[in-house]
């Protein structure tokens, strides 16, 4: 079991050490997203879940070209199109027009100075369809680091390197942390830090580093 953890971490290494300068460019291009772009970002997370993760882009350039957010339009549509469509669509078509009634509220609460993990516990107590997961995967997504976007593909890749036993079948808030806190002292381990370790872990998945 040692052996194979250890071979396991050597070879995540390995991989960080040949994909580095392209997880460090993706990073770094969260960091330059500009305020006005948040709700875009905002409605990506808020349309990724349990779907896929390309279709969500797609909807999401329909969003801005159709301009959601300064027009009304109706977005059921969009989120039904056969070659991006996406799952649960009545519920994060109403989430997402929710999301946009509140923005204002929203962003500025994003742009007060909030610590990460304290903006974190704001989105998933006003932002209808956010979790745990979906808040850090938005806040990553704007720059904010050291947050773990707990999928099911990081889960099972902890699981895989000996951080957890199980991959659990439901997150509460106290499981969440719990695994998170367990995920940064990983990272701090193996000299990588948590954010470009989603990004390593999705790209070993997928073959692409997406956000």
């Amino acid at each position: 079991m040692i052996r194979s953890r250890y071979r396991y971490i050597e070879k995540l290494r390995e991989n960080y050490a040949e994909r580095k300068k392209a997880i460090r460019a993706r990073l770094a291009e969260f960091a330059t997203v500009k305020p006005e772009e948040y709700f875009y970002e905002l409605a990506y997370c808020l349309l990724t879940p349990q779907s896929s993760a390309v279709n969500a882009g797609q909807v999401v350039d329909a969003l801005k070209k159709n301009d959601l957010l300064n027009r009304d339009i109706d977005v059921l549509p969009l989120l039904r199109n056969g070659s991006s469509y996406i799952r649960f669509h009545n519920t994060k078509s109403r989430h997402l027009l929710e999301a946009k009634e509140k923005f204002g509220e929203i962003l500025a609460r994003l742009t007060d100075g909030l610590a990460s993990d304290e903006l974190r516990s704001w989105l998933v107590e006003n932002v209808k369809g956010f979790g745990w997961k979906e808040a850090s995967h938005f806040l990553r997504n704007i720059g904010h680091r050291d947050l773990a976007i707990l999928d099911r593909h990081i889960l099972k890749n902890l699981r895989k390197h000996g951080v957890i036993g199980v991959v659990p079948k439901s997150l509460t808030m106290k499981r969440y942390l719990a695994i998170e806190k367990k995920y940064q002292q990983f990272a701090t381990e193996v000299g990588i830090s948590v954010d470009e370790l989603d990004l390593l872990f999705w790209s070993r998945e997928t073959g692409q580093i997406l956000k």
